[in-house]
């Protein structure tokens, strides 16, 4: 696969049905909101790591790339405990559907009921949502809170 027909590179450029707002950006790394879903809605504090080369796993990033990746996770994370209700802050590279690296970094909203996965929590029916504008504007929010650190 290349970068041309890569759903991850096609959002960088703002295209897609995956590109959400933009959160953080550096030369090598991109941190951006999921968007919302056919619904309209999307669950608030649902952050996607990736960096901007397109770059199919982990090993085959640069010593650079992994440093970035790693620390646009910390600070999004760091960002999120800070901004929301969470029992829990998580994140993971998992996945073969996209041949881009992407990490998810994401809450455990506060209420999450204790029989609900650690990973599937940001479906917890109970978790916050918004519409793209609040997700856009919860976005600005984690960008600030970043900057902050």
């Amino acid at each position: 696969m290349s970068d041309t027909d890569c759903a991850i590179c096609e959002k960088h450029r703002g295209r897609g049905p995956l590109a959400g707002p933009l959160v953080w950006t550096t030369g090598t790394v991109l941190v951006t909101h999921q968007p919302a879903g056919p619904d309209g809605l999307g669950v608030l504090g649902y952050l996607l790591v990736e960096p901007r080369r397109h770059v199919a796993t982990w090993d085959l990033m640069t010593e650079q790339e992994v440093g970035s990746v790693a620390e646009a996770a910390w600070l999004s994370a760091r960002a999120l405990r800070r901004l929301l209700d969470a029992d829990g802050v998580f994140t993971a590279i998992v996945g073969r559907r996209i041949a881009h690296v992407h990490q998810h970094v994401f809450v455990r909203h506060a209420g999450t009921p204790d029989d609900i996965a650690w990973d599937d929590s940001p479906m917890w029916t109970g978790a916050p949502r918004g519409t793209p504008v609040e997700i856009e504007e919860f976005a600005e929010r984690v960008t600030a809170a970043i900057e902050d650190e």
